[in-house]
């Protein structure tokens, strides 16, 4: 396996045709501030390039979805099953699965299926997370068929289990499967098996999870007996982009579509009251996470990994759907407290697990490992997907980790760089109990006595896979657009939202920076919400600016110490523009970097380069003419390279000598100007721009522009004339908003940002950058 970094795939060159943008600029909201020039661009690449296709992509409500019943002859045959149920008065039991997916899908199930069987003929039955593993068992079914249930629905599984399914026949129970992994070679004796994965993988329907097949169901019944729910199909909905979103399925076709009516629905039922909303268990989880259930991410980092917490440390998920349907507040609301302690107890338990697993990999030789596999008997196993997951992405390698219990292993492995861990999982059955997963997360169980062999072998089919392919194993990150950093912000944010919700097939796009530099860095540990104690999560804080240093925006480095930041230095980043809720602003997410070389040398007709001499903190400004001295502090690369020119032509050192320690807020330069426009309006005088920048706290030409702005708004008349500025009338001081001063205060943040900056940069930077 390779250790190189990771490959750079850099933005493509082909741009859209002329007559794109302007068909991409019909579905833009009428109110956009932007020309949707990026957002046609990343369309074209990502093969969106038909009007028809366009429309369905941008606007949801002109896609047309597709029928259930194109999954064909399964779908026909699971509705008349269920209507044979429906007339014969049988008993139906629902078997979903312990995550996000498996637990909306039961969800969907119950809700959907109790508008056709009453309550005493219909059941779900979820397996434990801690004793069962996936799938279907005989212990659970034998418990079912003794109840009197005659038919049983999955959802999230079953397609694997063909002896269950067969012992399931022998109790006399038929079995309808709805799943949506891998197919065996040989399918189950059921009476209907409805999975997309045995559709072409261009169709619509080729992708959807688990929670999405049960819902196509569902919406099989209402087309065929529409005069019996009593229920609108669509308040299924918000349950099913939960569901697909927290599965990271590929969100193309009716999975996109699914996914934005689902968030839709989500987030107009989170903005009313508790007590009116249809999901007040949602609603609450909402609350508790600090969230509005409007973004993807609302769910991804949300509402999903706590729905996930309840099974990997208790086991029983069976909570989570009374939560996720039960229409009682107060109940709703002692549920999701519940959930939310048990997810910091999730993170409390990752975390102690992740530092042993780290400790066993300090003592292993990892230049022979490429497949990581390891296991202790103090592992809960419902954790240990979670910490595969850091361990995979930390260590560039797949990883298992499994838990032992007497005499067998059960765990959870994840992969990295497009390695196929189903497959290598397969070609391991004959030393496994059971197993089951996709080409990027799988389960198992086997015999304890069996890892070390499992060990040897996935690190020998994956070695041998990578003796063919050099790259494989190698991380790559893409670019998706070249942009400036003067470009960041709402604009741009808002114009890429138009792609969400992202996922695999639609990622969120990721921006190219080039020639940029790292300052002000700032590094924490994370508090744990619960008991406010530190987390060993950091993250680094820094800006983010231009080459020149007079533009800078706000960026997060999750996982890294500020250390690990190229400081001052040039460099190419790859970053995700993100809204931080919390703070109420837009930042950046680093996600790789490289540096640069060094900008070549200024080129002097005459002598050598100066030197630059650094007084900035000295306790006295130093004098005389042997040097060019700099008292005022530069807001631009481009100011202090005047100044450095000046230094080459007179062949005389450079002396920073200037100081910026003063805080200058934007109420004391409105006081300023008002108290200026007040006496100007008065006296009828003429000043010159000159003048009045002299008499504001920071001298900054924009600046001043942005307060004449504000001046005309609260009813003041500002004149340029050949000599100079007039300002007329009488402004209403007293009427100053928030919304109109905010423009003054960026533009303060950003000149003391400036500022600060150049106050603090390293010499050794400005002498790269100025020479």
């Amino acid at each position: 396996m390779s250790t190189r970094s990771p490959i750079w795939q850099l933005p493509p060159t082909e741009t859209p045709p002329a007559w794109f943008r302007p068909m991409v600029q019909r579905y833009l909201p009428s109110a956009a501030e932007w020309d949707g020039r990026y957002l046609a661009q990343l369309l074209w690449q990502r093969g969106i390039r038909q009007e028809e296709q366009l429309r369905g992509f941008l606007d949801c409500k002109a896609y047309q979805p597709t029928s259930p019943f194109a999954f064909g002859e399964p779908m026909k045959l699971a509705v008349h099953r269920l209507q044979l149920a429906m007339e014969g008065g049988e008993a139906v039991a629902i078997w979903g699965d312990f995550d996000t997916d498996g637990v909306t899908a039961t969800s969907v199930l119950w809700e959907g299926l109790g508008e056709f069987f009453p309550p005493e003929k219909l059941t779900y039955f979820i397996p434990n997370r801690l004793q069962d593993s996936h799938g279907l068992h005989k212990a659970g079914l034998k418990r079912l068929a003794s109840s009197g249930y005659k038919l049983l629905v999955t959802c999230d599984t079953g397609n694997s289990n063909l002896g269950e399914i067969d012992y399931a026949a022998q109790l006399g129970m038929d079995v309808l499967v709805t799943d949506h992994h891998t197919l065996p070679d040989s399918p189950p004796a059921a009476v209907a098996v409805i999975n997309p994965r045995s559709l072409p993988a261009d169709h619509p329907l080729a992708h959807l999870s688990g929670v999405a097949v049960a819902y196509k169901l569902i919406e099989a019944l209402y087309e065929s007996f529409p005069h019996i729910p009593q229920q609108p199909l669509e308040h299924l909905l918000d349950l099913v982009a939960i569901g697909l979103i927290a599965d990271l399925v590929k969100l193309t076709g009716d999975c996109r579509y699914l996914a934005q009516k689902g968030i839709e629905q989500l987030q107009a039922d989170y903005h009313k009251p508790p007590d009116q909303r249809h999901r007040p268990g949602i609603g609450k989880l909402l609350d508790l996470c600090k969230r509005s259930g409007d973004r993807p991410t609302d769910i991804s980092f949300g509402i999903g990994p706590r729905i996930n917490s309840v099974s990997r440390i208790y086991g029983d998920a069976s909570l989570c759907v009374e939560l996720l349907t039960s229409r009682d507040v107060q109940r709703c609301s002692e549920l999701a407290e519940k959930v939310e302690l048990t997810n910091h107890r999730r993170q409390e338990m990752a975390e102690r697990v992740a530092a042993q697993v780290r400790n066993k990999l300090a003592e292993i030789d990892l230049s022979t490992t490429c497949f990581i596999v390891l296991a202790d008997e103090s592992w809960s196993v419902g954790i240990l997907g979670l910490v595969a997951s850091q361990i995979a992405e930390a260590y560039g390698m797949p990883t298992l980790l499994l838990g032992i219990d007497g005499e067998t292993a059960m765990g959870s492995a994840r992969s990295v760089c497009e390695i196929d861990l189903y497959r290598l999982i397969c070609d391991c059955s004959h030393l496994l109990t059971r197993w089951g997963g996709h080409p990027f997360a799988a389960g198992m169980s086997l015999p304890a006595a069996n890892i070390p062999l499992l060990r040897e072998t996935l690190n020998r089919k994956l070695r041998h896979l990578a003796d063919k392919n050099e790259n494989l194993g190698v991380p790559q990150v893409a670019a998706d657009l070249k942009v400036s950093v003067e470009e960041l912000g709402k604009n741009l944010f808002k114009e890429l939202k138009c792609l969400e919700p992202y996922g695999m097939g639609n990622p969120v796009p990721r921006l190219l920076l080039e020639n940029c530099r790292f300052v002000n860095p700032y590094d924490k540990s994370l508090q744990d919400k619960r008991t406010q104690r530190p987390m060993k999560y950091k993250k680094t804080e820094f800006k983010i600016c231009n080459h020149r240093g007079d533009i800078g925006f706000s960026g997060v480095w999750w996982g890294h110490p500020k250390e690990d930041l190229p400081l001052g230095k040039a460099v190419d980043a790859i970053v995700e523009l993100e809204a931080n809720l919390a703070k109420k602003k837009y930042e950046v997410r680093l996600v790789d970097f490289r540096l640069r070389e060094t900008p070549a040398s200024v080129k002097m007709t005459n002598g050598d380069v100066p030197a630059i001499l650094d007084f900035r903190q000295a306790t006295e400004v130093p004098q005389g003419e042997e040097w060019v001295l700099v008292k005022q502090c530069p807001q631009s690369w481009d100011e202090l390279s005047q100044w450095w020119q000046q230094a080459v032509r007179l062949q005389k050192p450079l002396a920073l000598a200037y100081r910026c320690n003063e805080e200058v807020t934007a109420t004391e330069i409105w006081q300023r100007l008002v108290g200026m426009a007040k006496y100007l309006s008065r006296t009828q005088k003429i000043v010159s721009e000159a003048d009045l920048l002299a008499k504001l706290p920071i001298a900054n030409y924009p600046l001043l522009q942005v307060g004449l702005q504000a001046l005309t708004q609260l009813g003041w008349e500002v004149v340029q004339t050949p000599a100079g500025i007039q300002i007329l009338g009488d402004g209403d001081f007293y009427n100053t908003s928030p919304e109109k001063m905010q423009p003054l205060r960026e533009a303060i943040g950003e000149i003391q940002f400036r500022r600060q900056y150049f106050q603090t940069v390293p010499i050794a930077t400005i002498q790269a950058t100025l020479r």
